[in-house]
């Protein structure tokens, strides 16, 4: 267990900055039913796949701007030329490929929401809309990837959603309170549990 100076014991990620501790402290693995929350964050996690959550969250103010505040039909409306633009002014991640990728998903998010009420109805349905609540007692413990993110990735990619594999989906369903993958001795966990 490691603190960020503070005393309160916290799951050892979330120590490495003030901004890390505080995403730690009062986001991760809180339950999120918020359509545009819940894109916004299935966009950070794709834009980190091949480097850390620290680089992504120090670039979330850049990503809130770049797409319209996470505003799903806006994003899906974007253009190319607008796009592109993107790469070259923008404080986003500069991959071509995952910056078209949230136009492509906030598409195929309006297909499910047209399909089933809402992207929170959809995406908890993987749970049975009530969170897993895992018992780790060790980092180690902690996996990248299940059985149920692989299962989410392949509903997502038939769906047409992209940049969603597994690991990407098992590190969502943990920001999103799906899965609590706090440390049992995590103080988040233990102020949750009271």
């Amino acid at each position: 267990m490691a603190d960020a100076g503070d005393g309160r014991p916290r799951c050892a990620w979330g120590t490495a900055t003030p901004a890390m501790a505080a995403y730690h402290d009062t986001e991760w693995g809180v339950k999120l039913h918020d359509d545009r929350a819940l894109f916004e964050l299935l966009t950070l996690e794709g834009a980190q796949a091949g480097l850390s959550w620290r680089t992504i969250l120090e670039r979330r103010a850049a990503y809130r701007a770049a797409f319209h505040g996470f505003d799903i039909a806006r994003v899906a409306r974007m253009r190319d030329t607008a796009l592109e633009k993107l790469l070259v002014e923008s404080g986003v991640v500069r991959n071509r490929l995952k910056v078209f990728s949230v136009r492509d998903n906030a598409r195929a998010a309006l297909a499910a929401i047209e399909e089933v009420g809402s992207l929170d109805a959809f995406l908890w349905g993987f749970v049975d809309g009530r969170p897993i609540v895992n018992q780790w007692t060790r980092p180690e413990q902690v996996p990248a990837r299940t059985e149920l993110s692989d299962r989410m990735s392949k509903t997502l990619m038939k769906r047409g959603f992209r940049f969603v594999g597994s690991t990407i989906c098992c590190a969502f369903m943990q920001a999103t309170g799906m899965v609590d993958d706090h440390l049992t001795t995590c103080w988040c966990r233990t102020r949750r549990a009271g």
